[in-house]
């Protein structure tokens, strides 16, 4: 293994390609610039073909996170059983002898990727308007599906009541890797736990981090592959959906949850339109989005704290090599803008 290559020992990996994937060597292996979790790489075989691979980040892994295995059975499920645009999955390896932790390979679907409003510009305004509209559509479809006959049934073993799980996994998790003192984000925690919406309808599949960065367009802006499902599980719809609406950034905004959100690119519809897309389909009940709007920055700050937890105990991913202190700005940003929140609904 190597510091460009983390997690990859190529001459193992290698050998693990061309036997169980059918793949030809040698291989070139890219880490892809996405992601602060699992890693995720472009691998091309001799022959030019071109497939990802996805394996835990090589230190500091969370008992409750980074479970490729999973993931590679959702997407298993997904591909086989539903119309849910996924790549397809490949070969999968359970032997952490290997490259020191599990992996799996799928399709590198290709496409394009909005992870800034750079990357859009060169939309027309029709893709501009199907990619906002598709991705809507995806997630709203992929609510809707019957989980119990697409056999991902048993992702929960409790199906209500997401939002109290959400808050005792996040939490539970922050405490594990605690590395500081957070009185914030310890107060919203309480706050949020004592005033839990109702469930707003019948529970569904949510993918737990749904964005643009974390699909591939198609030719026609519509989305042509969901990826990243690590988080997936069944719960509550709005709660996924005030999750994906806290990245649709507007122009001036003064707290975004990325500041490079391609959604600012003027070009495409406000947040409010995309809001009252998702409102119009399917009989749920949106009065808790304001609440579920504050969880997830408190949310966001679990997560970027569990990064620079995870940074200062040496892991790397694709995510930006930003230094340790100012990770913790952002997770305490993010937690500020919750607290902000929370104290709005009161």
């Amino acid at each position: 293994m190597s510091d460009d290559r983390p997690g990859i020992d190529v001459g193992a990996v290698t050998d693990w390609l061309v036997a169980r994937a059918g793949l030809r060597a040698p291989f070139t292996f890219d880490l892809v610039a996405a992601g602060g979790s699992n890693l995720t790489y472009r691998v091309t075989d001799a022959a030019g073909t071109v497939v990802a691979l996805r394996r835990p980040p090589v230190t500091a892994v969370l008992a409750t996170a980074h479970d490729v295995g999973r993931e590679f059975r959702i997407l298993t499920t997904l591909h086989a059983h539903t119309d849910v645009p996924v790549p397809a999955p490949l070969a999968e390896c359970t032997d952490p002898g290997v490259t020191g932790g599990p992996f799996y390979v799928m399709d590198f679907v290709e496409g394009t990727i909005l992870r800034t409003p750079d990357d859009s510009t060169p939309l027309t305004p029709e893709q501009h308007r199907r990619a906002a509209d598709s991705l809507v559509d995806v997630q709203i479809a992929f609510h809707a599906l019957d989980v119990d006959a697409a056999g991902l049934g048993d992702l929960a073993r409790t199906r209500t009541d997401y939002v109290a799980r959400q808050l005792r996994r996040w939490k539970a998790q922050v405490d594990d890797g605690r590395v500081r003192e957070q009185p914030v984000l310890d107060a919203v925690h309480a706050t949020l736990a004592a005033s839990v919406p109702p469930d707003s309808g019948p529970p569904g599949l949510v993918h737990g981090d749904y964005r643009f960065d974390n699909t591939v367009l198609g030719p026609d802006g519509s989305v042509a592959a969901v990826l990243d499902w690590e988080l997936a599980t069944i719960g509550d719809p709005a709660a996924d959906v005030a999750w994906s609406l806290c990245y649709w950034s507007d122009p001036g905004d003064t707290a975004c949850f990325i500041d490079t959100s391609p959604t600012l690119d003027p070009a495409f519809p406000r947040r409010a339109e995309v809001v009252a897309r998702y409102t119009a389909r399917g009989d749920r009940d949106w009065s808790g989005l304001p609440w579920l709007e504050a969880f997830s920055w408190w949310k966001m700050g679990c997560i970027v704290e569990g990064v620079y937890a995870r940074r200062l105990k040496g892991a790397r991913g694709g995510a930006s090599q930003s230094d340790p202190q100012t990770i913790a700005g952002r997770a305490d940003a993010y937690l500020d803008r919750a607290a902000a929140l929370v104290a709005a609904l009161a």
